[in-house]
């Protein structure tokens, strides 16, 4: 099963987490190995609305922990001013910096401590990753985007989300260890309600929001976002890999079981002038 990532040139880097065994790889990541490129949670049309009304047109933009390139590759077609990626992984660094290298340029350090200076972009973006931290590690990331944002600056999320907004809050804890045991990471997914205050408590005014389904490993979402050659590949390694196959009809059937309350959320918030 293919490791490694290809470049528009054609050169191949290794994935993260490649040297881990498919059951204990991240979902994410074991999902990448199997030829997934497109990994958000409300998919490639959520992403796209989001880029759109991040208003990315000359504007000097920086991601944090971009992965595999995917997004940088759709938002570099608005024509920044600029791109700064920000990914503490080398071998994500290393994709995405392939991705961007005409255009903009990767930064080694971590989400919540990029070392960028105070008011230094226009847009800061970031999709899949807060989901994954704790309350704290999402407090700092939030923090970390609005000093990076120069006063009417944008910041631009997609995540995982819950719904409705008044769930249950046992029922959220017993879903959020589920989602940890099957995709082998802490996710930690949010009410809109709860993604909303998090940003405002941050002094940001969220401006617009959106939701699509939870659908990561539906056909009819991989076909959308990956294209017919693409979810063949995707199917064909799965095919040749029994134990990322399980984990992946596993993931498959944790999410199917909670359609209802699973759902990408998109949401743009501006720094006050």
């Amino acid at each position: 099963m293919p490791r490694t990532s290809s470049n528009p040139d054609g050169k191949t880097n290794p994935l993260p987490y490649a040297q881990r065994r498919a059951e204990d790889a991240p979902g994410h990541w074991l999902l990448a190995r199997l030829g997934k490129r497109v990994l958000r949670p409300g998919g490639l049309e959520l992403t796209r609305k989001l880029l759109h009304n991040a208003e990315l047109t000359d504007a000097d933009v920086v991601e944090l922990a971009p992965g595999l390139g995917r997004t940088a590759s759709e938002l570099l077609t608005f024509q920044p001013a600029s791109y700064i990626g920000v990914d503490k992984d080398e071998d994500a660094a290393r994709i995405t910096g392939e991705i961007v290298k005409d255009t903009g340029r990767m930064v080694h350090a971590d989400a919540g401590d990029t070392g960028l200076p105070d008011a230094h972009a226009d847009v800061v973006l970031g999709e899949a990753m807060l989901t994954m931290q704790s309350p704290t590690g999402k407090q700092k990331i939030v923090q970390e985007a609005a000093r990076m944002l120069r006063p009417g600056g944008r910041y631009a999320i997609h995540e995982l989300g819950l719904q409705p907004d008044d769930l249950d809050d046992e029922f959220k804890t017993e879903l959020r260890k589920n989602l940890a045991r099957v995709i082998k990471v802490n996710a930690r997914p949010l009410t809109i309600a709860e993604w909303t205050k998090l940003v405002e408590e941050a002094g940001l005014q969220v401006e617009w929001t959106d939701t699509a389904p939870m659908a990561l490993l539906q056909m009819r979402r991989n076909l959308a976002d990956e294209g017919f050659f693409g979810t063949l590949r995707i199917i064909k390694n799965a095919a040749l890999d029994a134990d990322a196959r399980r984990r992946m009809l596993a993931m498959r059937k944790l999410f199917n079981q909670h359609s209802d309350v699973l759902c990408g959320v998109a949401l743009v918030a501006r720094k006050p002038e």
